[in-house]
């Protein structure tokens, strides 16, 4: 599996996932559908693929100039800003020995292109900022510019961290969750689930990952769009979801039913979506780094459309 087949697997596996809150097969949004996610991902894996030759900034534009051909939306900004990074990292180095070169190595140019690449994304809660705003012409680095924005975004914050959060302390999370699921399942003898729409172990570990990043940080999306009130709220009812039972109790699917119709209110302002894209940045340094063996394209999407044939009629939106 090459690099670009790498990162489009990872933005499957994440937006299939049936994470409370985020769009997957039986959930979509007013202006954005699972449909969007799969064009995106196949659009923007060989941009993103390119980082190493052209530059972090000048993949991240290619790639949302990409989906913005295919879904005419902001899809993935996050996703992109995230893995172009950690996709220039370069072959035979793990993404902790080489991300730190990478991101010292960054300069205005592309800088330059990510701001570029954000008003053609036109994110929703942005605001402006008196230094270094999207609006201008930068005159930082782009590392330098995440440092202005880190204290107030998840994402810029893995900039200057050296992606602490994505290598150290979610990546082990999903590694150990996703061998704990996969070992349970078979154990089981449910392995192999494509006779119906139980969640593969993969998933699990997703959703699992999902909570236990909520009920651990604030949601810097929800932060801008609903305030630091409803995002503590977010973390207070993600803590109580994942004390409800084990993962495959009737109390454990109860309350997370009950936490995605709850985030899923207010016309979706309480999407999760820079958690989502951490997730996806996740999934790519497994991936990528041979920490799991992922499904195939062809599995992931497989088992979206049985997700999606099982939810027709009860799609929430």
């Amino acid at each position: 599996m090459n690099l670009a087949e790498q990162i489009e697997i990872c933005c499957l596996m994440e937006a299939t996932a049936r994470k409370p809150g985020n769009v997957h097969p039986a959930a979509s949004f007013a202006d954005l559908s699972y449909d969007d996610f799969v064009r995106a991902a196949a659009a923007t894996a060989e941009p993103l693929a390119e980082a190493s030759r052209v530059g972090v900034g000048r993949a991240v534009f290619n790639a949302i100039e990409a989906t913005r051909r295919e879904t005419g939306t902001n899809v993935n900004l996050g996703i992109a800003l995230l893995i172009a990074p950690l996709a220039a990292v370069p072959a035979g180095l793990s993404l902790r020995e080489g991300i730190r070169k990478v991101l010292i190595g960054t300069t205005i140019e592309d800088a330059e292109h990510v701001y570029a690449a954000i008003r053609l994304a036109q994110p929703g809660g942005l605001g402006e900022v008196p230094l270094q705003d999207v609006a201008d012409r930068p005159t930082f680095t782009l590392r330098d510019t995440m440092l202005l924005a880190a204290f107030r975004d998840r994402i810029a914050e893995q900039y200057v961290t050296e992606f602490d959060f994505v290598l150290n302390k979610s990546l082990p999370v999903f590694c150990r969750v996703f061998e704990h699921f996969t070992e349970a399942i078979s154990k089981a003898t449910r392995r192999d689930s494509s006779a119906d729409t139980a969640m593969h172990p993969w998933e699990m570990a997703i959703v699992n990952l999902q909570l236990r990043i909520l009920a651990a940080e604030l949601d810097s999306l929800i932060v801008r769009k609903c305030g630091l009130e409803i995002a503590t709220e977010v973390q207070r009812r993600a803590k109580r979801s994942r004390k409800s039972g084990p993962p495959d109790s009737t109390s454990a699917s109860d309350a997370l039913q009950d936490f995605d119709r709850w985030l899923r209110a207010d016309g979706h302002r309480r999407n999760p979506g820079t958690t989502a894209d951490l997730i996806a940045a996740t999934l790519f340094a497994a991936v990528r780094d041979g920490l799991i063996e992922p499904p195939s394209r062809d599995e992931i999407l497989r088992h979206a459309e049985r997700i999606r044939q099982s939810s027709v009629g009860r799609n929430p939106s």
